[in-house]
Protein backbone atom coordinates (compact mmCIF):
# COMPACT_ATOMS: atom_id res chain seq x y z
CA UNK A 1 0.00 0.00 0.00
CA UNK A 2 1.38 3.70 -0.66
CA UNK A 3 1.69 5.65 2.08
CA UNK A 4 3.68 8.69 0.49
CA UNK A 5 0.86 11.16 0.50
CA UNK A 6 -0.70 10.11 4.00
CA UNK A 7 -0.40 14.07 4.92
CA UNK A 8 -2.00 15.54 1.19
CA UNK A 9 -5.41 15.43 2.27
CA UNK A 10 -5.25 16.30 5.97
CA UNK A 11 -4.96 20.16 4.89
CA UNK A 12 -8.39 22.15 5.59
CA UNK A 13 -9.25 25.28 5.00
CA UNK A 14 -8.24 28.20 7.36
CA UNK A 15 -4.95 25.96 8.47
CA UNK A 16 -1.47 27.43 8.15
CA UNK A 17 0.83 25.37 5.94
CA UNK A 18 3.84 24.99 5.98
CA UNK A 19 4.41 21.95 3.80
CA UNK A 20 4.59 24.13 0.83
CA UNK A 21 7.27 26.76 2.33
CA UNK A 22 4.27 29.09 1.64
CA UNK A 23 3.89 30.27 5.28
CA UNK A 24 7.12 30.43 7.88
CA UNK A 25 7.97 28.14 10.29
CA UNK A 26 8.02 31.06 13.57
CA UNK A 27 4.36 32.48 12.42
CA UNK A 28 2.43 28.49 11.94
CA UNK A 29 4.04 27.90 15.50
CA UNK A 30 2.14 31.41 16.81
CA UNK A 31 -0.81 30.10 15.33
CA UNK A 32 -0.75 26.62 17.04
CA UNK A 33 -0.06 28.53 20.17
CA UNK A 34 -2.79 30.81 19.77
CA UNK A 35 -4.88 27.98 18.76
CA UNK A 36 -4.32 25.80 21.80
CA UNK A 37 -4.23 28.98 24.48
CA UNK A 38 -8.60 29.37 23.10
CA UNK A 39 -9.20 25.79 23.53
CA UNK A 40 -8.13 25.84 26.72
CA UNK A 41 -10.29 28.47 27.53
CA UNK A 42 -12.76 26.91 26.06
CA UNK A 43 -12.92 23.79 27.73
CA UNK A 44 -12.63 25.43 30.92
CA UNK A 45 -15.98 27.52 30.96
CA UNK A 46 -18.06 24.20 29.89
CA UNK A 47 -19.88 22.29 32.68
CA UNK A 48 -20.84 18.95 33.41
CA UNK A 49 -22.89 18.23 30.68
CA UNK A 50 -20.16 19.29 28.31
CA UNK A 51 -17.78 16.29 29.41
CA UNK A 52 -20.74 13.48 29.85
CA UNK A 53 -21.35 14.96 25.90
CA UNK A 54 -17.41 14.23 25.07
CA UNK A 55 -17.70 11.06 27.05
CA UNK A 56 -20.58 9.73 25.02
CA UNK A 57 -19.56 10.77 21.90
CA UNK A 58 -16.02 9.16 22.55
CA UNK A 59 -17.76 6.03 23.61
CA UNK A 60 -19.60 5.56 20.60
CA UNK A 61 -16.86 6.85 18.12
CA UNK A 62 -14.83 3.60 19.40
CA UNK A 63 -18.15 1.49 19.36
CA UNK A 64 -20.51 2.52 16.38
CA UNK A 65 -21.74 -0.37 14.69
CA UNK A 66 -19.92 -2.85 16.85
CA UNK A 67 -22.57 -5.31 17.98
CA UNK A 68 -20.58 -8.12 16.87
CA UNK A 69 -17.64 -7.39 18.79
CA UNK A 70 -15.72 -9.83 20.74
CA UNK A 71 -16.66 -10.41 24.34
CA UNK A 72 -14.40 -11.69 26.35
CA UNK A 73 -15.42 -14.98 27.63
CA UNK A 74 -13.65 -17.24 30.93
CA UNK A 75 -14.55 -20.34 28.21
CA UNK A 76 -11.23 -18.69 26.49
CA UNK A 77 -9.09 -19.99 28.98
CA UNK A 78 -10.67 -23.68 28.79
CA UNK A 79 -10.07 -23.97 25.25
CA UNK A 80 -6.71 -22.57 26.14
CA UNK A 81 -6.19 -25.56 28.49
CA UNK A 82 -7.97 -28.34 25.83
CA UNK A 83 -5.42 -27.25 23.32
CA UNK A 84 -2.34 -27.15 25.78
CA UNK A 85 -3.32 -30.37 27.29
CA UNK A 86 -4.37 -32.22 24.34
CA UNK A 87 -1.80 -31.45 21.40
CA UNK A 88 -3.96 -32.95 19.18
CA UNK A 89 -4.82 -36.66 20.33
CA UNK A 90 -8.77 -34.75 21.23
CA UNK A 91 -11.33 -32.76 19.53
CA UNK A 92 -13.19 -30.25 21.76
CA UNK A 93 -17.29 -29.94 21.68
CA UNK A 94 -18.66 -26.76 22.28
CA UNK A 95 -22.24 -27.56 23.25
CA UNK A 96 -24.52 -24.52 24.45
CA UNK A 97 -27.74 -23.02 23.39
CA UNK A 98 -28.41 -21.34 19.57
CA UNK A 99 -26.95 -17.74 19.60
CA UNK A 100 -24.89 -18.36 23.14
CA UNK A 101 -21.51 -17.62 21.19
CA UNK A 102 -20.21 -21.06 20.58
CA UNK A 103 -18.76 -20.47 16.51
CA UNK A 104 -17.56 -16.93 17.67
CA UNK A 105 -15.68 -18.16 20.45
CA UNK A 106 -14.64 -20.88 18.20
CA UNK A 107 -12.99 -18.31 15.80
CA UNK A 108 -11.74 -15.64 17.57
CA UNK A 109 -9.88 -19.05 19.26
CA UNK A 110 -8.73 -19.92 15.77
CA UNK A 111 -7.84 -16.60 14.72
CA UNK A 112 -5.55 -16.16 17.75
CA UNK A 113 -3.90 -19.48 18.79
CA UNK A 114 -3.23 -20.92 15.51
CA UNK A 115 -1.56 -19.70 12.31
CA UNK A 116 -4.56 -20.42 10.24
CA UNK A 117 -8.30 -21.44 10.66
CA UNK A 118 -11.05 -23.54 8.43
CA UNK A 119 -14.67 -22.97 9.46
CA UNK A 120 -16.87 -25.84 8.02
CA UNK A 121 -20.36 -24.65 8.47
CA UNK A 122 -23.08 -27.23 7.84
CA UNK A 123 -25.94 -24.81 7.86
CA UNK A 124 -24.18 -22.80 5.46
CA UNK A 125 -22.06 -24.85 3.22
CA UNK A 126 -23.21 -27.22 0.27
CA UNK A 127 -23.14 -30.63 -0.74
CA UNK A 128 -20.11 -30.25 -1.96
CA UNK A 129 -18.42 -30.06 1.50
CA UNK A 130 -20.82 -32.84 2.37
CA UNK A 131 -19.79 -35.13 -0.10
CA UNK A 132 -16.18 -34.64 0.97
CA UNK A 133 -17.01 -36.29 4.27
CA UNK A 134 -18.91 -39.53 2.45
CA UNK A 135 -16.41 -39.73 -0.57
CA UNK A 136 -12.53 -38.80 0.39
CA UNK A 137 -11.81 -39.65 4.16
CA UNK A 138 -10.05 -42.96 2.61
CA UNK A 139 -7.68 -40.50 1.34
CA UNK A 140 -6.94 -37.97 3.79
CA UNK A 141 -4.31 -36.09 1.85
CA UNK A 142 -6.90 -35.46 -1.12
CA UNK A 143 -9.47 -34.62 1.74
CA UNK A 144 -7.47 -31.66 2.75
CA UNK A 145 -6.19 -30.44 0.01
CA UNK A 146 -9.60 -30.48 -1.48
CA UNK A 147 -11.23 -28.40 2.11
CA UNK A 148 -7.55 -26.23 1.80
CA UNK A 149 -8.71 -24.75 -2.03
CA UNK A 150 -12.79 -24.80 -1.04
CA UNK A 151 -11.76 -22.33 1.75
CA UNK A 152 -8.71 -20.74 0.00
CA UNK A 153 -6.95 -20.94 3.37
CA UNK A 154 -3.78 -22.92 3.95
CA UNK A 155 -3.41 -25.80 6.47
CA UNK A 156 -0.38 -26.08 8.66
CA UNK A 157 0.97 -29.30 10.17
CA UNK A 158 0.30 -28.89 14.19
CA UNK A 159 -0.24 -25.65 13.09
CA UNK A 160 -3.76 -25.07 12.15
CA UNK A 161 -7.38 -25.46 13.74
CA UNK A 162 -10.38 -26.55 11.51
CA UNK A 163 -13.81 -25.98 12.99
CA UNK A 164 -16.87 -28.17 12.16
CA UNK A 165 -19.55 -25.48 12.96
CA UNK A 166 -23.37 -26.45 13.02
CA UNK A 167 -22.08 -29.95 13.69
CA UNK A 168 -25.95 -32.06 14.43
CA UNK A 169 -27.02 -30.89 11.04
CA UNK A 170 -24.52 -33.48 9.66
CA UNK A 171 -23.83 -36.17 12.21
CA UNK A 172 -21.35 -37.70 10.13
CA UNK A 173 -18.88 -35.43 10.37
CA UNK A 174 -19.10 -35.64 14.11
CA UNK A 175 -18.64 -39.89 13.58
CA UNK A 176 -15.49 -38.81 11.51
CA UNK A 177 -13.84 -37.35 14.12
CA UNK A 178 -12.34 -40.57 15.20
CA UNK A 179 -10.41 -40.70 11.64
CA UNK A 180 -8.99 -37.25 11.85
CA UNK A 181 -7.66 -37.16 15.45
CA UNK A 182 -6.03 -40.59 14.88
CA UNK A 183 -4.52 -38.76 11.72
CA UNK A 184 -3.09 -35.98 13.87
CA UNK A 185 -2.38 -33.09 11.40
CA UNK A 186 -4.33 -30.62 13.22
CA UNK A 187 -7.22 -29.61 15.81
CA UNK A 188 -10.45 -29.78 15.85
CA UNK A 189 -13.52 -28.34 17.64
CA UNK A 190 -16.91 -29.25 17.04
CA UNK A 191 -19.76 -26.82 17.74
CA UNK A 192 -23.35 -27.51 17.93
CA UNK A 193 -27.00 -27.32 20.29
CA UNK A 194 -29.20 -30.38 20.22
CA UNK A 195 -26.14 -33.07 20.64
CA UNK A 196 -27.76 -35.81 22.20
CA UNK A 197 -31.08 -35.80 20.81
CA UNK A 198 -32.33 -39.32 19.08
CA UNK A 199 -32.71 -37.71 15.77
CA UNK A 200 -28.71 -36.22 15.91
CA UNK A 201 -27.14 -39.34 16.94
CA UNK A 202 -29.24 -42.15 15.65
CA UNK A 203 -27.65 -43.45 13.03
CA UNK A 204 -23.84 -42.55 14.17
CA UNK A 205 -21.36 -44.04 16.23
CA UNK A 206 -20.35 -40.83 18.68
CA UNK A 207 -16.39 -40.61 18.93
CA UNK A 208 -14.74 -41.48 22.08
CA UNK A 209 -11.79 -38.95 21.26
CA UNK A 210 -14.38 -35.98 22.01
CA UNK A 211 -14.21 -33.58 24.93
CA UNK A 212 -17.33 -32.29 25.97
CA UNK A 213 -17.63 -28.42 27.12
CA UNK A 214 -20.81 -26.48 27.85
CA UNK A 215 -21.02 -22.58 26.69
CA UNK A 216 -23.49 -20.77 28.74
CA UNK A 217 -24.72 -16.96 28.52
CA UNK A 218 -22.84 -14.57 30.10
CA UNK A 219 -21.84 -14.60 33.60
CA UNK A 220 -22.22 -12.05 36.17
CA UNK A 221 -18.70 -11.00 36.34
CA UNK A 222 -18.26 -11.49 32.58
CA UNK A 223 -21.05 -8.90 32.67
CA UNK A 224 -18.88 -6.36 34.36
CA UNK A 225 -16.13 -7.16 32.15
CA UNK A 226 -18.10 -5.81 29.32
CA UNK A 227 -19.28 -3.11 30.96
CA UNK A 228 -15.60 -1.83 31.18
CA UNK A 229 -15.30 -2.75 35.46
CA UNK A 230 -12.53 -5.32 36.14
CA UNK A 231 -11.73 -4.70 39.41
CA UNK A 232 -15.32 -5.28 41.31
CA UNK A 233 -15.48 -8.69 41.57
CA UNK A 234 -12.22 -9.58 43.16
CA UNK A 235 -13.41 -7.29 45.75
CA UNK A 236 -16.87 -8.65 46.35
CA UNK A 237 -15.33 -12.45 46.45
CA UNK A 238 -12.60 -10.50 49.59
CA UNK A 239 -15.90 -9.19 50.87
CA UNK A 240 -18.03 -12.69 50.84
CA UNK A 241 -14.68 -14.89 52.43
CA UNK A 242 -14.49 -12.43 54.59
CA UNK A 243 -17.96 -11.81 55.33
CA UNK A 244 -17.67 -8.33 55.51
CA UNK A 245 -20.32 -5.88 53.77
CA UNK A 246 -19.31 -4.09 50.85
CA UNK A 247 -20.20 -0.27 51.62
CA UNK A 248 -22.92 1.29 50.94
CA UNK A 249 -21.88 2.93 47.59
CA UNK A 250 -20.42 0.11 45.95
CA UNK A 251 -23.61 -1.91 47.04
CA UNK A 252 -25.75 0.65 45.25
CA UNK A 253 -23.49 0.43 42.11
CA UNK A 254 -23.47 -3.16 42.12
CA UNK A 255 -27.04 -3.52 42.65
CA UNK A 256 -27.36 -1.07 39.42
CA UNK A 257 -25.32 -2.91 37.38
CA UNK A 258 -27.01 -6.35 38.64
CA UNK A 259 -30.66 -5.01 37.55
CA UNK A 260 -28.88 -3.88 33.84
CA UNK A 261 -28.00 -7.32 34.17
CA UNK A 262 -30.78 -9.43 35.00
CA UNK A 263 -32.60 -7.07 32.53
CA UNK A 264 -30.44 -7.89 29.16
CA UNK A 265 -29.06 -11.88 30.42
CA UNK A 266 -26.26 -12.75 29.20
CA UNK A 267 -26.55 -14.17 25.17
CA UNK A 268 -23.58 -12.45 23.66
CA UNK A 269 -25.45 -10.23 21.30
CA UNK A 270 -28.19 -9.35 23.32
CA UNK A 271 -25.02 -7.87 25.41
CA UNK A 272 -22.96 -6.49 22.82
CA UNK A 273 -25.96 -4.22 21.73
CA UNK A 274 -26.75 -3.12 25.29
CA UNK A 275 -23.16 -2.48 25.31
CA UNK A 276 -23.23 -0.49 22.16
CA UNK A 277 -26.54 1.71 22.62
CA UNK A 278 -27.32 1.37 26.35
CA UNK A 279 -30.95 1.16 24.92
CA UNK A 280 -32.66 -1.78 26.62
CA UNK A 281 -35.67 -1.35 23.59
CA UNK A 282 -32.97 -2.25 21.22
CA UNK A 283 -31.57 -5.26 23.13
CA UNK A 284 -35.31 -6.16 23.84
CA UNK A 285 -35.73 -6.97 19.47
CA UNK A 286 -32.90 -8.95 20.27
CA UNK A 287 -34.07 -11.09 22.66
CA UNK A 288 -37.24 -11.48 20.52
CA UNK A 289 -35.54 -12.85 17.61
CA UNK A 290 -34.12 -15.75 19.75
CA UNK A 291 -37.19 -16.55 21.34
CA UNK A 292 -38.65 -16.64 17.91
CA UNK A 293 -35.50 -18.79 16.57
CA UNK A 294 -36.77 -21.16 19.46
CA UNK A 295 -39.79 -21.44 18.70
CA UNK A 296 -38.76 -22.18 15.12
CA UNK A 297 -36.53 -25.00 16.17
CA UNK A 298 -38.54 -26.54 18.00
CA UNK A 299 -41.35 -26.90 15.36
CA UNK A 300 -38.51 -27.90 12.86
CA UNK A 301 -36.76 -30.15 15.28
CA UNK A 302 -38.79 -31.66 18.05
CA UNK A 303 -40.54 -33.71 15.46
CA UNK A 304 -43.31 -35.69 16.84
CA UNK A 305 -43.68 -34.09 19.91
CA UNK A 306 -43.39 -30.14 18.81
CA UNK A 307 -46.93 -29.75 20.31
CA UNK A 308 -45.61 -30.73 23.59
CA UNK A 309 -42.24 -28.84 23.71
CA UNK A 310 -44.22 -25.35 22.34
CA UNK A 311 -46.56 -25.95 25.68
CA UNK A 312 -43.88 -26.72 28.13
CA UNK A 313 -42.06 -23.92 26.52
CA UNK A 314 -45.55 -21.51 27.05
CA UNK A 315 -45.87 -22.07 30.54
CA UNK A 316 -42.49 -21.30 31.60
CA UNK A 317 -43.16 -17.28 32.89
CA UNK A 318 -47.02 -18.84 34.15
CA UNK A 319 -45.25 -21.23 36.45
CA UNK A 320 -42.41 -19.59 37.80
CA UNK A 321 -44.50 -16.63 38.90
CA UNK A 322 -46.58 -19.21 41.22
CA UNK A 323 -45.72 -19.05 45.21
CA UNK A 324 -44.38 -22.96 44.70
CA UNK A 325 -42.47 -23.11 41.52
CA UNK A 326 -42.68 -26.86 40.75
CA UNK A 327 -44.05 -27.21 37.31
CA UNK A 328 -47.55 -28.29 37.13
CA UNK A 329 -48.38 -30.53 34.04
CA UNK A 330 -51.92 -30.31 34.69
CA UNK A 331 -51.87 -26.95 33.96
CA UNK A 332 -51.81 -28.30 30.21
CA UNK A 333 -53.80 -31.02 30.60
CA UNK A 334 -55.58 -32.73 33.21
CA UNK A 335 -54.42 -36.14 32.54
CA UNK A 336 -50.92 -35.14 31.32
CA UNK A 337 -48.19 -37.34 33.23
CA UNK A 338 -44.73 -36.45 34.00
CA UNK A 339 -43.70 -40.03 31.73
CA UNK A 340 -45.82 -38.21 28.78
CA UNK A 341 -43.85 -35.18 28.61
CA UNK A 342 -40.31 -36.67 29.44
CA UNK A 343 -39.23 -36.55 26.21
CA UNK A 344 -40.31 -32.84 25.78
CA UNK A 345 -38.52 -31.64 28.75
CA UNK A 346 -35.19 -33.44 27.46
CA UNK A 347 -35.64 -31.84 24.49
CA UNK A 348 -35.48 -28.44 26.04
CA UNK A 349 -32.78 -29.21 28.59
CA UNK A 350 -30.74 -30.58 25.62
CA UNK A 351 -31.14 -27.14 23.68
CA UNK A 352 -29.97 -25.53 26.56
CA UNK A 353 -33.29 -23.01 26.25
CA UNK A 354 -34.17 -24.33 30.25
CA UNK A 355 -32.34 -25.34 33.28
CA UNK A 356 -34.49 -28.07 35.43
CA UNK A 357 -33.77 -28.16 39.12
CA UNK A 358 -35.54 -31.43 41.02
CA UNK A 359 -36.55 -32.00 44.27
CA UNK A 360 -34.27 -33.77 46.19
CA UNK A 361 -36.23 -35.54 49.19
CA UNK A 362 -33.67 -36.71 51.75
CA UNK A 363 -30.86 -34.08 51.97
CA UNK A 364 -27.57 -35.05 51.74
CA UNK A 365 -23.89 -34.80 50.06
CA UNK A 366 -25.43 -36.59 47.08
CA UNK A 367 -28.03 -34.81 46.36
CA UNK A 368 -28.87 -36.51 43.22
CA UNK A 369 -29.57 -39.99 44.79
CA UNK A 370 -32.20 -38.87 46.36
CA UNK A 371 -34.27 -37.08 43.35
CA UNK A 372 -37.73 -36.82 42.60
CA UNK A 373 -37.64 -36.43 39.20
CA UNK A 374 -41.36 -35.91 39.20
CA UNK A 375 -41.34 -32.61 41.06
CA UNK A 376 -39.51 -30.05 39.44
CA UNK A 377 -38.92 -26.54 38.53
CA UNK A 378 -38.14 -24.89 35.12
CA UNK A 379 -35.88 -22.39 35.00
CA UNK A 380 -35.17 -20.05 31.51
CA UNK A 381 -31.57 -20.18 30.80
CA UNK A 382 -31.21 -17.15 30.59
CA UNK A 383 -33.06 -14.41 32.68
CA UNK A 384 -32.78 -11.45 30.63
CA UNK A 385 -34.85 -13.80 27.64
CA UNK A 386 -37.14 -14.79 30.63
CA UNK A 387 -38.02 -11.10 31.13
CA UNK A 388 -38.68 -10.64 27.18
CA UNK A 389 -40.20 -13.96 26.85
CA UNK A 390 -43.04 -13.13 30.26
CA UNK A 391 -44.69 -10.71 28.30
CA UNK A 392 -43.97 -11.73 24.84
CA UNK A 393 -47.25 -10.02 23.72
CA UNK A 394 -46.66 -6.36 24.90
CA UNK A 395 -44.24 -4.42 23.49
CA UNK A 396 -41.01 -3.34 25.14
CA UNK A 397 -42.62 0.42 26.73
CA UNK A 398 -45.28 -2.01 27.88
CA UNK A 399 -43.22 -4.85 30.17
CA UNK A 400 -44.14 -3.83 33.05
CA UNK A 401 -40.84 -6.08 34.35
CA UNK A 402 -38.08 -3.73 33.68
CA UNK A 403 -39.44 -0.51 35.93
CA UNK A 404 -40.03 -3.17 38.04
CA UNK A 405 -36.58 -4.52 38.31
CA UNK A 406 -35.03 -1.14 37.41
CA UNK A 407 -36.55 0.71 40.47
CA UNK A 408 -36.91 -2.19 42.81
CA UNK A 409 -40.17 -2.45 43.21
CA UNK A 410 -40.28 -6.48 42.48
CA UNK A 411 -43.96 -7.77 43.93
CA UNK A 412 -44.17 -11.71 44.81
CA UNK A 413 -44.96 -12.95 41.22
CA UNK A 414 -42.14 -10.86 39.76
CA UNK A 415 -39.93 -12.55 42.07
CA UNK A 416 -39.32 -15.73 39.77
CA UNK A 417 -36.72 -13.29 37.47
CA UNK A 418 -34.34 -13.05 40.29
CA UNK A 419 -34.64 -16.72 41.56
CA UNK A 420 -33.98 -17.65 38.07
CA UNK A 421 -30.56 -14.89 38.13
CA UNK A 422 -29.54 -17.29 40.74
CA UNK A 423 -30.12 -20.43 38.39
CA UNK A 424 -28.17 -18.53 35.67
CA UNK A 425 -25.36 -17.98 37.87
CA UNK A 426 -25.27 -21.14 39.38
CA UNK A 427 -24.95 -22.87 36.22
CA UNK A 428 -22.59 -20.67 34.49
CA UNK A 429 -20.64 -22.08 37.98
CA UNK A 430 -21.70 -25.66 36.72
CA UNK A 431 -23.58 -26.43 39.84
CA UNK A 432 -26.40 -28.78 39.29
CA UNK A 433 -29.95 -27.35 40.48
CA UNK A 434 -31.75 -28.66 43.09
CA UNK A 435 -34.58 -27.59 45.72
CA UNK A 436 -35.92 -29.23 48.87
CA UNK A 437 -39.61 -29.25 49.10
CA UNK A 438 -41.88 -30.85 51.31
CA UNK A 439 -45.60 -30.79 51.83
CA UNK A 440 -47.59 -30.34 54.68
CA UNK A 441 -47.91 -33.49 57.10
CA UNK A 442 -50.21 -34.85 59.73
CA UNK A 443 -49.47 -37.74 61.79
CA UNK A 444 -50.37 -39.70 64.95
CA UNK A 445 -47.21 -39.79 67.62
CA UNK A 446 -46.54 -42.69 70.59
CA UNK A 447 -49.51 -41.02 72.65
CA UNK A 448 -52.16 -40.97 70.10
CA UNK A 449 -52.15 -37.59 69.58
CA UNK A 450 -52.33 -35.96 65.28
CA UNK A 451 -49.21 -34.18 64.96
CA UNK A 452 -49.07 -31.52 62.18
CA UNK A 453 -45.78 -30.56 60.08
CA UNK A 454 -45.73 -27.25 58.39
CA UNK A 455 -44.43 -27.36 54.82
CA UNK A 456 -41.22 -26.60 54.04
CA UNK A 457 -39.99 -25.18 50.69
CA UNK A 458 -36.14 -24.00 49.93
CA UNK A 459 -35.37 -22.88 47.08
CA UNK A 460 -31.96 -24.13 46.14
CA UNK A 461 -29.20 -26.95 47.48
CA UNK A 462 -25.37 -26.85 47.24
CA UNK A 463 -22.84 -28.87 48.68
CA UNK A 464 -19.21 -27.51 50.27
CA UNK A 465 -17.30 -29.35 52.33
CA UNK A 466 -19.26 -32.38 53.18
CA UNK A 467 -22.26 -30.53 54.27
CA UNK A 468 -25.41 -29.58 52.51
CA UNK A 469 -25.91 -25.62 51.89
CA UNK A 470 -29.58 -24.60 51.70
CA UNK A 471 -30.17 -21.33 49.96
CA UNK A 472 -33.16 -19.33 49.50
CA UNK A 473 -33.68 -15.98 47.50
CA UNK A 474 -36.01 -13.41 48.83
CA UNK A 475 -37.10 -10.08 46.96
CA UNK A 476 -36.56 -6.61 48.36
CA UNK A 477 -39.99 -6.80 50.43
CA UNK A 478 -38.73 -10.26 52.34
CA UNK A 479 -39.25 -10.34 56.01
CA UNK A 480 -38.88 -13.94 57.32
CA UNK A 481 -37.42 -16.98 56.80
CA UNK A 482 -39.42 -19.93 58.38
CA UNK A 483 -39.28 -22.60 56.03
CA UNK A 484 -35.56 -22.20 55.85
CA UNK A 485 -35.89 -22.57 60.15
CA UNK A 486 -37.78 -25.67 59.69
CA UNK A 487 -35.42 -26.89 57.10
CA UNK A 488 -32.51 -26.49 59.51
CA UNK A 489 -34.40 -28.04 62.31
CA UNK A 490 -34.92 -30.97 60.49
CA UNK A 491 -31.85 -31.74 58.69
CA UNK A 492 -29.38 -29.85 61.28
CA UNK A 493 -26.49 -32.08 61.62
CA UNK A 494 -26.54 -32.58 57.78
CA UNK A 495 -25.98 -28.67 57.18
CA UNK A 496 -23.50 -26.67 56.24
CA UNK A 497 -23.63 -23.13 55.82
CA UNK A 498 -27.29 -21.11 55.21
CA UNK A 499 -27.65 -18.83 52.99
CA UNK A 500 -30.29 -16.01 52.07
CA UNK A 501 -30.24 -14.71 48.98
CA UNK A 502 -31.48 -10.71 48.86
CA UNK A 503 -31.09 -7.35 47.58
CA UNK A 504 -29.09 -5.91 50.65
CA UNK A 505 -25.63 -5.89 51.46
CA UNK A 506 -24.00 -8.59 53.47
CA UNK A 507 -24.37 -9.61 56.79
CA UNK A 508 -24.47 -12.44 59.25
CA UNK A 509 -27.25 -13.33 61.23
CA UNK A 510 -26.68 -16.18 64.00
CA UNK A 511 -25.52 -19.31 61.26
CA UNK A 512 -27.50 -17.73 59.11
CA UNK A 513 -25.08 -15.11 56.21
CA UNK A 514 -27.45 -12.69 53.79
CA UNK A 515 -25.70 -12.04 51.11
CA UNK A 516 -26.35 -9.47 48.34
CA UNK A 517 -27.58 -11.08 45.51
CA UNK A 518 -24.63 -10.34 42.86
CA UNK A 519 -22.77 -12.41 45.47
CA UNK A 520 -24.55 -16.06 44.64
CA UNK A 521 -21.57 -16.32 42.27
CA UNK A 522 -19.18 -17.46 44.87
CA UNK A 523 -22.25 -20.30 45.62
Amino acid sequence: MNTGNTNRNRTRIGTPCISDGTVPASEFWIFVQNYAFQFWIFVQNQGFEFWIFVHRMIYHAFHRGNSNMYLERKAYGKLIEWKETSKGSTALLINGARRVGKSHLAEEFGKKEYDSCIKIDFAQDGKSVRSMFEDDMDDLDLFFSKLSALKTTKLHKRRSLIILDEVQLFPLARQKIKTLVADGRYDYIETGSLLSIKANVKDILIPSEEVKFTLNPLDFEEFLWVMGDRTSAEYLEDCFNNRRPVGEQIHKNMMNRFREYVLVGGMPGVVSKYADTKDFAAADLIKRSILDLYRDDIAKFAEGYEQKVLALFDQIPSQLSKKEKKFTLSSLDKNARSRTYEDAFMWLADGMIINQCFNAVDPSVGLSMNLDETSQKCYMADTGLLVTHALFDKDYADNHLYRAILLDKVNINEGMIMENAVTQIFRASRHKLFFYSRSKTSKKNDAGETVTEKAIEVDFLTTKDGKVCPVEVKSSKYNSHSSLDRFLKKFGKRIGTPYIVYTKDLKVDGNIVFIPIYMSMFL
